[in-house]
């Protein structure tokens, strides 16, 4: 049975810990959800890995008729919908098997902070729910990785009791900026700057034209006016 202390690892760690596609592919997952490390990945990958094998196994005990089984069927499927991953209604066990770790990474507190707009960015969503400044149904949850509950989505605000509760509080009236203006300034950042030197160049070059234009006009030979000039 062990300590209690020291608690079994509920997650599976990777079988081969050099593989290039699958690093980048949680680098990438760790950047857009914030996460601090790649654990929890893995925690959300060994979720979607049980809940897949009991729909497996699910439905080929359905196969024999198994009254057990068709209970169990309709606990999987309640508690899969109770956490959001599916519908409350009309899901089956092929629905299951079609979870991804995406599924379980959006029904995260901080990404569900972060999707209200509670915060300006998923790092600053972990930061507010790890320091105590977000509730969820009238209690203080600091565990960013909380998997929130269908009828709880709608309960996640403040904590009363923090400063962050006041709508004029800087870091809420900090303008959050969309998708196309970052776009744009990424875009003005990237374009290449004419030195200075080719500026001046050109200035001078469209003076000498407007120069040249006027003494057409005026029919005077640009010879006379270098030497009086000169002069």
């Amino acid at each position: 049975m062990g300590d209690p202390k020291f608690p079994r690892r509920t997650y599976d760690t990777p079988s081969h810990p050099w593989k290039a596609d699958r690093i980048k592919e949680e680098t990438e997952l760790v950047r857009m959800y914030g996460l601090k490390n790649k654990r929890e990945i893995w925690k959300a990958k060994s979720i979607v890995r049980n809940l897949r094998r009991q729909s497996r196994n699910l439905q080929a005990r359905l196969r024999f008729g198994e009254e057990q089984a068709r209970i169990e069927t309709q606990n999987l499927l309640k508690k899969c919908g109770m956490i959001g991953l599916l519908p409350l209604d009309g899901s089956t066990l092929d629905d299951v098997l079609s979870l991804t770790t995406e599924s379980i990474l959006n029904r995260r507190l901080q990404t569900l902070v972060y999707n209200k707009g509670l915060a300006n960015t998923m790092e600053q969503a972990r930061q507010f729910i790890v320091h105590g400044h977000i509730f969820v149904n009238g209690r203080r949850v600091t565990v960013p990785g909380y998997i929130v509950r269908r009828n709880e989505e709608d309960k996640i605000a403040f904590n009363p009791a923090s400063p962050l509760a006041d709508e004029q509080h800087p870091m809420r009236l900090l303008k959050k900026k969309s998708k196309e203006e970052k776009a744009i300034e990424k875009a003005a950042a990237e374009k290449p700057k004419i030195p200075k030197k080719i500026l001046k160049v050109k200035e001078v070059v469209e003076v000498l034209e407007e120069s040249g234009e006027a003494l057409e006009e005026l029919d005077i030979d640009e010879s006379e006016v270098e030497t009086e000039e000169a002069k």
